[in-house]
């Protein structure tokens, strides 16, 4: 019996766009994504770089662009958070205990506080036992010691636990370490649909 849920964020809560930065990036002249970036994102979203390492490693490349005009291209990623999500999220946190770990990074954190407002980011983190994000962690999925972290930090058992990702080399990893998993497909599938599933 499913005792414990981890929820990722992106694409499970708060929709996005993920073609966007690579569209507006190339707006701003950056017509490759290089390799340093991706490793340069890696790092940001350990906190292994700053945020303003992050965006200096972008105008190496485009050079005439402003720290603001990076910034909003690369929040381009974030769309909008249904309420019905939360809603629901607020009716599970009654019967189970919940979890958010998050591949994120401070500048998309920063965005959607600021978007969502106070109010309604306040009433999201208030659903979980505690709040995990990559880049204040030093530690990104699908890396085993994330997940063996949260096990061992609030004495989860495994087999009880359920996580909830979009990415497959996530809940992979998860259903290696014992964990129960969903994979759920962005498009066809909702996180609202958990019930239907059968599997809590």
């Amino acid at each position: 019996m499913i005792n414990t849920i981890i929820f990722d964020f992106g694409d499970i809560f708060i929709n996005l766009d993920k073609d966007a930065p690579i569209i507006e990036f190339k707006k701003l002249g950056l017509h490759e994504w290089h390799d340093d970036l991706n490793d340069l994102n890696l790092k940001f979203e350990k906190g292994q770089v700053s945020e303003l390492q992050f965006i200096n490693g972008f105008q190496k490349h485009v050079p005439t662009a402003s720290i603001e005009e990076i910034r909003n291209a690369w929040n381009s990623v974030l769309l909008d958070f249904p309420l019905y999500r939360l809603e629901f999220l607020q009716l599970l946190s009654r019967k189970y205990r919940l979890f958010l770990l998050s591949n994120t990074d401070a500048i998309h954190i920063d965005k959607f506080q600021h978007k969502a407002g106070m109010t309604f980011y306040r009433e999201f983190y208030q659903c979980f036992e505690k709040v995990y994000f990559s880049f204040e962690l030093g530690m990104r999925k699908p890396d085993s010691e994330i997940y063996k972290y949260l096990i061992q930090k609030h004495e989860l058992i495994p087999k009880r636990t359920l996580f909830i990702d979009d990415k497959k080399e996530n809940t992979d990893a998860a259903l290696a370490l014992g964990l129960q998993v969903w994979n759920l497909q962005v498009g066809t599938e909702d996180v609202v649909h958990l019930l239907d599933k059968k599997i809590i």
